[in-house]
This record gives C-alpha cells, sequence and structure tokens, in this order.
C-alpha cells in the first residue's frame, strides 16, 4: 500500500523545517510537536516520519521522551543520531516502528547487516543524496558513494529505503523526477522518496515510478499542498 507520510522534524523542543537540512536555516517552526503529531494522525495520516534533528547534528538523540510519546499512538519511522545499535533498540522497546539508518549504514555495514537481519521490515537504510554522493553526519559530510551503490549494499535484505534529494529538500520547488525513477527502478526492496514533494502531482508521479510512499514536510507545513488532497493519492488507480 503506497503512503503518503508527514514529517515531524525535531530541533530544540519544536517541529521545524530546514532549507536544503541546514541547521541554521530554519523555513518553519511550531511548538507542541505531540500535538502536531496527533493532529496529523487526526487527519488521516496512518505512519509518521520523525527525525531527531538534534541528534543528526550532535551525533546522539535528544528527543527520545517526545518521540516514545508520538510512538504511543502513532506507527513510526525514526531517525537522526542513531548512530549505535542499543539505541536502535531501545526506540524498539519505546513502540518505534521503523528505525532509519544513515551514517551507520556507510561506516559500519557489516554491523549492520546483521543487525537488520535480526529485525528483519524494521530496518531503514537512509539514501541521503547532495549532488549525487551519499550524505552522512547530519548531512554535513559525503562519502564516495551514489545512492544505489550504498543502496544495493543492503538490498539483498528485508529493509525498506529512504531516498532523500537533499540538493532539493525544503526547497518546495519540485522534485527530480529521473533521479528518483532511477533509484526505485534499481532496488527490490521499498523505496520511500522524500526532498522537493510539493504537490499532488509530484505525488502521482512517485507512485507511478513504482515508490512505497513518500515523506512530505515542508509543503505540508507551509500550507503549498493540502494533506487531504495529497492522502486521496494513497487510494488512486495508478
Amino acid at each position: 500500500m503506497f503512503r503518503v507520510i508527514p514529517a515531524v522534524d525535531l530541533k530544540d523542543g519544536k517541529v521545524v523545517r530546514l532549507r536544503q537540512g541546514k541547521e541554521n536555516e530554519v523555513t518553519f517552526e511550531a511548538e507542541n510537536p505531540v500535538e502536531i503529531a496527533k493532529n496529523w494522525v487526526m487527519r488521516g495520516a496512518r505512519v509518521l516520519h520523525v527525525i531527531d534533528l538534534d541528534g543528526a547534528f550532535q551525533g546522539r538523540m535528544r528527543h527520545e521522551d517526545v518521540i516514545a510519546e508520538i510512538a504511543s499512538f502513532a506507527e513510526v519511522q525514526v531517525g537522526g543520531g542513531i548512530r549505535d545499535f542499543s539505541t536502535a533498540e531501545r526506540l524498539f522497546e519505546l513502540g518505534v516502528e521503523r528505525v532509519i539508518f544513515g551514517t551507520l549504514a556507510v561506516e559500519k555495514v557489516d554491523e549492520l547487516r546483521e543487525f537488520a537481519e535480526s529485525w528483519e521490515r524494521r530496518v531503514m537504510i537512509a539514501i541521503d543524496s547532495k549532488k549525487g554522493r551519499v550524505a552522512v553526519k547530519g548531512w554535513k559530510e559525503t562519502s564516495s558513494l551514489n545512492p544505489i551503490q550504498l543502496a544495493k549494499i543492503y538490498d539483498d535484505l528485508k529493509v525498506s529505503f529512504l531516498y532523500t534529494n537533499i540538493d532539493v529538500e525544503g526547497l518546495v520547488s519540485g522534485i527530480e523526477k529521473e533521479r528518483i525513477a532511477e533509484v526505485v527502478k534499481a532496488l527490490r526492496n521499498p523505496v520511500y522518496v522524500a526532498g522537493g514533494i510539493t504537490s499532488v502531482e509530484d505525488i502521482r508521479f512517485v507512485k507511478r515510478a513504482g515508490a512505497a510512499g513518500v515523506i512530505i514536510g515542508s509543503a505540508l507545513y507551509t500550507k503549498k499542498l493540502k494533506f487531504e488532497e495529497a492522502l486521496k493519492v494513497e487510494y488512486e488507480k495508478i
């Protein structure tokens, strides 16, 4: 089932949106993350995408209490600052459905593969693309791998992938269709797409490409895209 998933990005106790993931370029902020999460669920969201931005930038999670509260009433996938496996297991204990690994997916391949085998369908690999290369450590550094090269390392396991195009993230300027289609086509496992989703047509394209869902942030918070209109695409036959 294709999913339209609102993003709930946490920074300094607030929900924020950042331009291209840059720590100091905040384009939106709001208080009460738990209430915002409840609002998305009330409006029909079946899954929430929760990122601890402070954790991503500082190397360890800062908002586990908020994440636990959100996980008590919603299915959540969580990322940001998960730099060891004990943290991931603790998140599972808190009720998180899937954990997202970015930096570890590049730095500790063998260990993450073993972990993913122990937690089938509960691991999501972040393939964050910055000018064609995989970005790590809060998107501040880039590796030598391209997104497909990284994903292929894990595609034989029962995992899912999160493909984010950082070059258009937070700009509310639309998606880069060719890159999305290329990544989705190359992989066997489910691929979720983030970065630049701005219109219902963007969502339809991603669904037609064969992705499992989209994560939407800035377009929803700036009201450029109505969630109820986006949600309808889940049920459309394309």
